[in-house]
């Protein structure tokens, strides 16, 4: 598709890394759909079965647009319509496709007031901090784009009292840490979880462990988290709703027991495991 601004990320260093996953989606549940898309996931929220209409989650690496789109083509038909797109935070990463999907669907984007800054092109991230883990990724990590991007056109803050409009069920909560605006999203009847990254099922500061996908919990990306106690308090806090599925931002969904230990277990140790032994955003 031609789009007719410029990528906003065209100059950008991207990590030209892939998962053995990328591009193979997994229905975890009738209405949820992960699809990994190079190092990322992206969600789509709706039963195939019963709409051609979508929620997305995220819009994944730069110079995605298309893959995104005709996944959900695939997935709920020719004539699917996109409801919102909504971002669990700005990061390269989960944005990279966001204008260009925004700009072909003409659709709605949402992300928490504490992200605007960052989804309208007023302020950027704080650079990637290599220090905090031996990891190859962790090490290029101050490469990456930082910077924000301008979607004021299309995006605006999520309701204030955690409701999604466009998700009936859903609920959105704040787990700041890896970013101050950062959250996750929360459907009370199955106790499904969209987290971001909240915390992550891989260690993503590895490029090994993110190529082979080695499924093992930590906490958020630590190279671009700036807040460890609030990181900290957002793990305990999704603990403490006994997810029974989660997707995350980074790695395979997790479901049932073993989310349940990996989960209660991250929130305990959350020191020994998620917070690096040293790093510029430690104080």
């Amino acid at each position: 598709m031609d789009f007719t601004h410029e990528n906003t990320f065209a100059r950008d260093f991207i990590p030209p890394m892939t998962t053995i996953t990328s591009g193979i989606g997994l229905e975890v549940l009738p209405d949820l759909f992960c699809l990994p898309i190079q190092i990322v996931n992206v969600c789509f929220v709706g039963d195939p079965k019963e709409t051609n209409e979508f929620v997305l989650v995220d819009a994944g690496m730069p110079d995605c647009a298309d893959v995104i789109m005709n996944a959900a083509r695939e997935r709920f038909g020719q004539n699917c319509k996109a409801k919102a797109i909504i971002l669990t935070h700005g990061h390269f990463d989960h944005v990279g496709s966001l204008i260009e999907l925004a700009e072909a669907w003409d659709v709605s984007v949402y992300a928490h007031r504490l992200e605007m800054p960052y989804v309208t092109g007023k302020e950027n991230y704080p650079p990637a901090d290599s220090t905090v883990d031996k990891g190859l990724i962790a090490k290029i990590s101050p490469m990456f784009p930082n910077h924000g991007i301008d979607a004021g056109r299309w995006v605006q803050p999520l309701p204030a009292d955690g409701t999604i409009h466009q998700l009936s069920g859903w609920r959105w909560l704040h787990t700041g840490g890896h970013t101050p605006g950062h959250i996750s999203l929360f459907r009370d009847k199955d106790r499904a979880l969209i987290a971001g990254d909240a915390f992550v099922t891989v260690k993503q500061e590895s490029l090994y462990k993110v190529i082979t996908q080695k499924q093992e919990i930590n906490g958020p990306p630590k190279y671009f988290t700036t807040d460890w106690e609030a990181a900290r308090e957002s793990v305990r806090h999704l603990d403490a709703l006994k997810p029974s599925v989660a997707i995350t931002g980074h790695g395979l969904p997790l479901v049932g027991e073993k989310l349940s230990y990996e989960l209660h277990r991250l929130a305990e140790q959350f020191d020994e495991i998620a917070i690096p032994e040293k790093g510029r955003y430690l104080h």
